[in-house]
């Protein structure tokens, strides 16, 4: 009788926090709650949130993923995605006397709040972000065109010449590297002292908080594996932040992304998720390499994430 074959050993350092954020979380309800309010199909303008498995099983509920209003009949309602939209989009519905949801988490709605005051205010204004991400489409559609200067590097920080020097003010993306926003803020700030800064981080917590456990995991272990969409802001950051912590990190969907070559060799793998990417794919990667390895499964301490957010009152009760 054959003697079965000795897996090598792994351990497995789960970050924490790690997974949905309450802003995806309330999203992803919004558009539950919708279908079943009003039935199916309900429109939903862009992906509610940046992630393959979510969209797909929302899509199987009943929701149909467009990406503009032309797209949605009159008598069906429409959903805005989380990230945010031009006040063009809500008027446009208006216009159209349409029923529609905001999901635009209220994180990135303080941002717009703040972009606006800084306008009215008359300063110059200045978005750190990435180019055609949506979130940043909507925080610039806030405003009439070209009142809001987009920066996506140190570089941009230092070429940026505004009108008045004394009166700029500067938000970001929530979903942005905390290091490196903090290098173009720190350019910002020595070239223009006066600056108007948000009142509060506009990075969110969930982006800073799954950042720095990553930063901690990464220190620690071999290879990390980032369970998100190639099209996730944060998850993308979550893979660079591994790196820089020195760690081999790669960005899968799913367990089918996991390339088991990616291991050799190593004794420690760390594993998180991005803000939008479901708890179930962690644990689907964790029964894959269960198939290969004696596992040895580690929780990270954290701080309990205790954020929530209410749901528009037309889906309450």
């Amino acid at each position: 009788m054959d003697r079965p074959a000795i897996r090598p050993k792994l351990t497995i350092l789960l970050a924490s926090p790690r997974g949905f954020c309450a802003g995806v979380d309330r999203a992803i309800q919004i558009v539950e709650r919708a279908i079943q309010k009003f039935g199916a199909p309900v429109y939903v303008r862009h992906e509610i949130v940046h992630n393959r498995h979510v969209v797909e099983r929302l899509r199987a509920l009943g929701a149909v993923f467009v990406e503009e209003l032309d797209e949605v009949p009159d008598d069906r309602p429409v959903i805005f995605s989380a990230h945010g939209v031009p006040k063009s989009v809500p008027a446009q519905a208006k216009a159209r006397n349409m029923i529609y949801l905001d999901a635009t988490c209220p994180l990135v709605s303080k941002v717009h709040v703040e972009t606006q005051r800084h306008y009215d205010a008359g300063r110059e204004i200045v978005l750190i972000g990435h180019a055609g991400h949506p979130e940043v489409v909507g925080t610039l559609g806030q405003l009439p065109q070209g009142a809001v200067t987009l920066i996506e590097s140190a570089a941009d920080a230092q070429a940026y010449t505004p009108k008045n020097p004394a009166k700029v003010a500067f938000a970001t993306q929530t979903t942005l590297s905390v290091d490196d926003t903090a290098e173009i803020v720190a350019i910002l700030r020595a070239r223009f002292p006066a600056i108007a800064t948000p009142h509060k981080e506009d990075i969110c917590y969930a982006t800073t908080n799954r950042q720095e456990a990553v930063k901690a995991v990464g220190a620690r272990c071999d290879v990390l594996l980032v369970l998100g969409s190639a099209n996730s802001s944060n998850s993308v950051r979550l893979a660079e932040v591994g790196r820089n912590a020195g760690s081999a990190a790669y960005l899968i969907d799913d367990a089918e992304g996991l390339n088991l070559d990616w291991l050799q060799g190593a004794r420690v793998v760390g594993v998180t998720a991005g803000a939008s990417a479901p708890e179930v794919l962690v644990q689907g990667v964790l029964a894959r390499l269960a198939d290969s390895f004696e596992l040895t499964v580690q929780e990270a301490q954290a701080e309990p994430e205790t954020v929530t957010f209410k749901l528009p009152r037309a889906l309450v009760g």
